[in-house]
């Protein structure tokens, strides 16, 4: 199962970087746990100095934008292929 999570304090983009996200997990049938992280110590261990940010599996994929539905498949395909 992955383990994904979104960075940010709760701003629109934040908020529109999680819902592509689950739109895309959902898409995918990929089983996942999706966290929304938005304490700023928690975010700042990140090393993340512009949010939203998108972390799978503890590894920190996409920083500073707002990702498309398409990249976040993407990454979550080559992740499951991965053996």
């Amino acid at each position: 199962m992955k383990s994904i999570k979104v960075l940010g304090t709760g701003c629109p983009k934040c908020r529109q970087t999680e819902a592509i996200v689950r739109q895309a997990v959902d898409e995918l049938g990929v089983e996942a746990t999706i966290e929304k992280v938005e304490d700023i110590m928690q975010i700042m261990a990140y090393n993340i100095l512009s949010t939203p940010a998108v972390v799978i599996d503890e590894e920190v994929k996409i920083k500073g934008r707002v990702p498309a539905a398409g990249e976040i498949k993407s990454l979550l395909s080559q992740e499951r292929s991965i053996p």
